[in-house]
């Protein structure tokens, strides 16, 4: 006899049955709304001209797919998500800063060619010596227009200036001005959003736009295409041509008229990196100066927290819970706290450090506008973050040595420095060494330290780009690509792609020495 379902009457293993069927059938329905969504956003980027971005999402949808809808692929099922995520948040990014290293890609040549070509094509300007003088004229609630000039005299009819869409509105000849007294300029200036949205169309067909703070005139379409793509400029009578190998309509005397459109330029961005006497003494000094701070920041908190290690494992020390726990305190306390702290303790005028030095040795040093100083300030300050973490790994590596070995030197006559140089570092140093080899690949990259302590200031004079002593490479491609004037995606694409690969050269040799096959 069957054990029945006492809710449906039903054989436990017929539920069993029916649920397992109801919940596969579930999961396609999830992954067929997913697959839905996805194709529906490559259309979407596929209609916005970025086809990077809906190959991106076809290819995840396509294997989203495959990958649960194939039964010979279910092992597969439980890594997906973390793989899609790992395409999407890293090696597409790092495809696409790679991509972008060999373009133009910049303030000026951001949008496409047709996005140019239609912006330039809407742009207007005024025909000369045809401009008519604006009076606004109160009648009830509303408000009339007149405009007049030396021989023409045109009167609009009541409107809403509370209506600030963009709306045509008809003239008519007016023998006089109306006997009222015009409104005030300060009033004009209030509507003057209201004004600017007006099409006003004289009994001619002449469309008449706001010139001015009290100016119509007639607004003429600028540029006219041309059969073989050139652009005819009906203002300064001149033909524009599309260079499409750096992306700008350019004029009969070589002017580039800005906006541009991204094009291929091949390995221009990196040969400027180290042909460009502006980009490339700036760049030689921030790259030599990067693995300077990166390479003395590991010895310097390895020097503290091995020796602060090293002291709280003396057996004579008393209260070594409390010293641990003071020692390790920094790292428990946000980096930008403590590095917005330390900007305030070393400001030239009113910081504790100046304050202290000055009383001690009447000096005041200018930390922040001398490179030295402020490479040393980075350093100072980047110790005090980054030795909690050395002592942490320290301690853990001291304290699996063998006390046999400290007895026998006893034995011997070793004393605490003998202890220190001949057993304990050259047996902790083997251990620790990727892990050094991870805190300088940290180091090399970090922005939020000189973003918030000193911005990468003070500059470096005679540089093409925004590039100062104390900045990294990591900053330095932050200020081409977002406080420079230009914008230069492209420049600074190609140096995060040079920072990748000597990040991950990095890695891949930490990964040797910490004998892990790839």
């Amino acid at each position: 006899m069957y054990t029945t379902n006492a809710s449906r009457g039903l054989p436990r293993h017929r539920s069993r049955y029916l649920t397992e069927r109801y919940t596969r059938w579930a999961m396609r329905g999830v992954i067929a709304v997913l697959v839905i969504a996805l194709l529906w956003l490559v259309l979407a980027f596929h209609l916005n001209g970025q086809w990077m971005f809906a190959l991106l999402f076809l290819v995840l949808g396509g294997s989203l797919g495959v990958v649960f809808t194939k039964r010979t692929l279910m092992s597969h099922r439980y890594i997906f998500p973390a793989v899609a995520g790992l395409g999407v948040f890293v090696i597409f990014p790092l495809i696409y800063t790679f991509g972008i290293s060999f373009s133009n890609y910049s303030s000026t040549n951001l949008l496409s060619e047709e996005r140019v070509r239609d912006q330039l094509m809407s742009q207007t300007y005024q025909e000369d010596d045809a401009a008519y003088n604006l009076a606004l004229y109160a009648e009830g609630g509303l408000v009339r227009l007149l405009l007049e000039n030396e021989t023409q005299r045109w009167m609009s009819s009541p409107l809403n200036l509370d209506n600030q869409e963009t709306r045509q509105l008809g003239l008519q000849a007016a023998s006089s001005a109306p006997a009222s007294e015009a409104l005030p300029m300060r009033e004009v200036i209030q509507a003057r959003s209201a004004l600017q949205g007006l099409r006003l169309i004289t009994p001619d067909g002449i469309e008449l736009r706001m010139a001015g703070i009290r100016q119509f005139a007639p607004m003429l379409d600028r540029y006219e295409a041309l059969d073989d793509g050139s652009l005819y400029d009906r203002r300064d009578d001149r033909v524009l041509t599309p260079d499409h190998t750096i992306g700008f309509f350019v004029a009969d005397n070589g002017e580039q008229i800005t906006p541009g459109w991204p094009v291929n330029v091949g390995f221009s961005n990196y040969t400027q990196i180290f042909t460009d006497p502006d980009i490339r003494g700036p760049f030689m000094q921030i790259f030599v100066w990067t693995f300077v701070f990166a390479a003395l920041t590991v010895v310097f908190t390895l020097a503290v927290g091995f020796v602060l290690a090293s002291l709280l494992q003396w057996d004579q020390l008393r209260g070594k819970a409390v010293y641990r726990t003071l020692l390790i305190l920094p790292y428990a306390v946000p980096a930008f706290i403590s590095i917005l702290i330390f900007k305030g303790m070393f400001n030239q005028h009113f910081g504790e450090v100046n304050m202290i030095l000055d009383t001690l040795f009447g000096v005041r040093p200018e930390w922040f506008t001398d490179p030295w100083l402020a490479r040393s300030m980075l350093l100072i300050v980047n110790t005090w973050l980054g030795y909690p973490y050395m002592l942490l790994l320290c301690m853990g590596l001291i304290q699996a040595i063998p006390q046999d070995l400290y007895e026998a030197s006893a034995v011997d006559g070793g004393g605490p420095l003998t202890n220190l140089f001949k057993i304990t570092l050259p047996l902790i140093i083997k251990p620790l060494t990727p892990l050094l080899i991870a805190a300088f690949a940290f180091n090399f990259n970090n922005f939020v330290l000189i973003a918030l302590l000193t911005g990468g200031n003070p500059d470096i004079l005679g540089a093409s780009t925004p590039a100062g002593t104390t900045d990294l490479l990591v900053s330095y491609t932050y200020r081409i690509a977002f406080q420079d004037a230009g914008q230069n995606f492209g420049l600074a694409a190609a140096i995060a792609t040079l920072i990748f690969l000597l990040v991950a050269g990095m890695s891949l040799l930490n990964l040797r020495l910490s004998k892990v096959k790839v």
